[in-house]
Parts: C-alpha cells; sequence; structure tokens
C-alpha cells in the first residue's frame, strides 16, 4: 500500500468481508480481492484468516501467477488461484468474491438451474453455469487450488457474474468491490426466493428481455445498498 493507491478501497476491501459475513454469505471461508487500479496486472487478497477479522494490515498484493508479489511468510489461502485466472481471462472484473453461501449450496448439488427471478437478480440471467472439477481433473478434494483448475473455472465462468461449483460453493465476479459485494448478496437472495417459491409452484424467472434491461447493475443501487450494509454493521456509510 502506498501513495498511488486510494486508501478507501482497501477499506472497502476489508468492508467488504464484513458485510458479506454479516449477510451470511461469508462464516469461517471464503474471500473477496481487488484488482489493482495502479497495476492491472496485480490484485489484492488477504493473508488466510477468518473473514470477519480481515483489516488493511491483511493485505496482500498477488501477481496474476497467483504468487505474492513480495515475499510473505503469512499464510496464504489456497483457492487464490480462482482470483488470478479471472483476473487474467477477464480485463473487465475488477473485484471477485469466493464462497459457500447456503442459500446456493443447493444449486451446486442438484440439476436445478439458478436463475434470475427478481429485479435485484437480473444479471444472474437464464441460467447460471455450474461448474464440475471432476470433469476435468477427476477426483479432487473440491478445492480449486491449482492454476489448470482455476483456468478451467474462469472458462466456465465466461462473460458472466457468477459460476457455481458442484460440492462447493459459487464464485461472483464484478467492476468494483461494491459491486462485487451487490451481486454476492442478491444472488443469495434469488437463489432462496427461488427454492421458497417453488415449494409454492411453478416459478415464472425474468424473461430474456426483462434481464437485458435489468442486468446493468445502477451505481445508485449498489451505492444505497453498501450504505445500508454499512449501518447494519455499525459503520458509519461513506
Amino acid at each position: 500500500m502506498n501513495a498511488e493507491h486510494a486508501p478507501d478501497m482497501f477499506d472497502d476491501l476489508a468492508t467488504a468481508h464484513r458485510i458479506l459475513v454479516n449477510e451470511k454469505v461469508l462464516d469461517a471461508f471464503g474471500h473477496v480481492s481487488l484488482r489493482d487500479p495502479a497495476h492491472p496486472d496485480r490484485f489484492w487478497l488477504a493473508s488466510a484468516k477468518p473473514p470477519n477479522l480481515i483489516g488493511k494490515d491483511d493485505l496482500l498484493s498477488f501477481g496474476l501467477s497467483g504468487e505474492p508479489v513480495e515475499k510473505t511468510d503469512l499464510p496464504l489461502y489456497s483457492e487464490r488461484y480462482i482470483h488470478s485466472a479471472i483476473y487474467a481471462a477477464r480485463p473487465d472484473v475488477g473485484a471477485i468474491c469466493h464462497h459457500h453461501a447456503p442459500a446456493i449450496m443447493p444449486f451446486c448439488m442438484t440439476a436445478r438451474p439458478l436463475a434470475a427471478v427478481s429485479q435485484t437478480g437480473a444479471f444472474l440471467g437464464r441460467a447460471t453455469p455450474l461448474w464440475d472439477s471432476a470433469d476435468e481433473f477427476g477426483d479432487t478434494r473440491l478445492l480449486v487450488d491449482t492454476p489448470e483448475q482455476a483456468a478451467s473455472l474462469a472458462r466456465s465462468l465466461g462473460a458472466g457474474s457468477l459460476v457455481l461449483m458442484r460440492g462447493h460453493g459459487a464464485t461472483v465476479a464484478g467492476s468494483s468491490v461494491r459491486e462485487v459485494v451487490f451481486k454476492a448478496v442478491y444472488a443469495c437472495r434469488d437463489a432462496d426466493a427461488l427454492k421458497e417459491a417453488a415449494m409454492l409452484g411453478v416459478v415464472t424467472p425474468l424473461s430474456m428481455g426483462e434481464i437485458e434491461k435489468g442486468r446493468a447493475v445502477a451505481a445508485a443501487a449498489v451505492d444505497r445498498c453498501w450504505k445500508y450494509w454499512q449501518a447494519r454493521l455499525g459503520v458509519t456509510a461513506v
């Protein structure tokens, strides 16, 4: 961290972890990263620790190989390659969240697609891709802990916002930390709504026209939600 970085970008990255824990997206596991705006071939990710304990001093700079820019003895997330592979494949992505939220796990274990069913979930489209590590790598620990697995996951994500991971969780991509938090939370909200609606009858997903008109997440909506979530943490909104 130095003068070429806006100090609030690190505040946002640390706050994102606490918001996502509070909103039941992250628990002891999961992580959020930020592409370095001054060095697009690098990203910031915390050392491996519980998300609600992450502060600015825990953030480390990584290259697109998935390795730290500077040598460190701090423990690292084994799945940091998820972030490096997606940043390498998607120049438009500015932030990434990987999580195992209970809301989306049923869609990681069944053939039922996670589709947009509400206005705030339009970015999901008609069906989110489901990546299965066994297709290319056979039996694994269900951790994306090699560059090869991460590159395969990035291909499955494609140009979308979210990819499900069979038996594992989800990875979310956004243009900024605040947007990726919005998408992570509201994907879980749509997942919950879809499960509950399916118990009542046939679910009507958004049409392709509705998805195209609502897919772009409005900056004002992201800002409003961020302030709301900060207030729920007891943090002064900025």
